[in-house]
């Protein structure tokens, strides 16, 4: 059988064994038919099932959460943690709260985490978590009970040395901070470590909020270098207004480019004259409004509901807010209002039909295991001072996370010219990172 017929069977099995899951199936299509060139060059690979036994989480929890609202009612929400990949280190990858949330979904996100937390080259292996509990419109009381009775179940799984759960989508600091104080009551422990993503007071890591979308915008500085472009004056469109969009404009209007468009999940402004970021951190971060408050404070501002934001003219599009963002409806939109560059702050936020129409007509593109890997990276710094019971200042942290993205680019960089695919970033990615985990797993035989 050949290796290529071989990839095809693996992918096969997993639709089988995984039916309706389409996220995971999407991922592990993604990632195989990329791996083409290095199975041909390492037969042992095959030969010792490191396919078949990468795509198969190692472990998968699903448990039933129930809590009590403010009107005393009863709810129950479902659990998931999933634990996928120990080869290099043990499990890390965020914790997801949303109302789209099941198993496919989670699997999708502990795949990607494999190789995406194999890439910062720190010893962390991949998982992810989450539940279909939707935090908007809940009290502060409500997310807390839920998140006590989230860990009364999660903590039996977790550890500093076993997994390490982080936030996501409807996850941040208040509601780590919740489930870091259940964890410590249960265990009578504070073992800092186990969780990332927690505020300040509680041995969080400074620049933990701000690591994603900068790390997003340090590998899209990178990519555009080494193909002869840089940021400044460049037309931004970002997706999404959350973390990791917010954290992206910021940084990438200090490079000096012009960010005209953000969105939520109703619609999306319009700024031409450049969106201003202190509203959309007062609406979005203080206020936890819609977008669309936005033209109370600039009325030249234009907003549309319920539209595509890929159809205004850019340079650079930027998805930072969910997968499958880009369908081939916007990625011809893009193209044909010139833009040169896709950088992925979301997971997976382009179909992997989208990014073959962005290769085929030469567009670059950072994909999100390389391009936000900063948030982990920066969790995993946070693991670090919480071991050494240090704080490294913001300018310490930021430092390293510059480091850890440039080294990133290069690695991708260098393998995507290494199996003769130059500039083909996402296949780059998927290549540097298995390679890391194929060898781990190699090592330890089969286990």
């Amino acid at each position: 059988m050949s290796n290529i017929r071989k990839i095809e069977d693996i992918i096969e099995i997993v639709k089988k064994r995984n039916p309706g899951e389409i996220e995971f199936h999407q991922a592990v299509e993604e990632v195989l038919f990329s791996l083409r060139p290095v199975i041909k060059q390492h037969p042992e690979y095959i030969k010792s099932g490191i396919l078949e036994r990468i795509v198969e989480p190692e472990r998968q929890i699903i448990f039933s959460v129930p809590w009590v609202d403010d009107a005393g009612n009863v709810q129950v929400n479902r659990g998931f943690r999933v634990q996928f990949n120990s080869a290099i280190g043990p499990y890390k990858g965020g914790l997801r709260f949303h109302p789209s949330v099941y198993l496919g979904i989670i699997k999708f996100l502990g795949f990607e985490q494999i190789f995406k937390n194999a890439l910062t080259g720190l010893p962390i292996g991949g998982g992810k978590g989450g539940s279909d509990f939707n935090p908007k419109g809940k009290s502060n009381e409500e997310i807390m009970r839920f998140c006590q009775s989230f860990m009364l179940e999660l903590y039996r799984h977790i550890g500093q040395f076993v997994d390490i759960p982080a936030g996501d989508i409807g996850v941040g600091s208040r509601e780590i901070g919740y489930l870091y104080g259940q964890y410590k009551r249960i265990r009578n422990s504070f073992e800092a470590g186990v969780l990332t993503g927690k505020g300040l007071p509680i041995s969080g890591s400074l620049a933990r909020t701000q690591a994603t979308g900068y790390g997003l915008i340090y590998f899209v500085r990178e990519m555009l270098k080494a193909n002869n472009y840089n940021l400044k004056d460049k037309t931004v469109i970002i997706s999404g207004s959350g973390n990791v969009a917010i954290y992206a404009c910021e940084k990438i209007q200090e490079y000096g480019a012009k960010v005209v468009a953000m969105n939520d999940s109703n619609g999306f402004i319009y700024d031409k004259t450049g969106i201003n970021l202190a509203t959309i951190k007062k609406i979005k971060e203080n206020e936890r409004k819609r977008i669309s408050e936005y033209i109370k404070y600039h009325p030249c501002a234009e907003y549309q509901e319920g539209k595509s934001i890929w159809s205004i003219k850019c340079d650079l599009a930027l998805p930072c807010a969910t997968q499958n963002d880009i369908d081939i409806k916007d990625a011809k939109h893009l193209i044909d209002n010139g833009c040169i560059a896709i950088g992925e702050g979301a997971n997976m936020p382009t179909t992997n039909e989208a990014i073959k129409i962005f290769h085929k007509n030469n567009i670059l593109v950072a994909p999100s295991k390389a391009a936000n890997a900063g948030g982990v990276a920066t969790s995993a710094l946070e693991m670090a001072q919480n071991s050494m019971r240090l704080s490294w200042s913001f300018e310490e942290v930021n430092r390293k996370l510059d480091d850890i993205m440039t080294r990133i680019f290069k690695d991708v960089n260098e393998v995507s010219k290494k199996y003769n695919l130059p500039s083909n970033y996402v296949a780059g990615a998927n290549i540097s990172g298995f390679l890391r985990v194929a060898e781990a797993m190699m090592t330890q035989g089969i286990v």
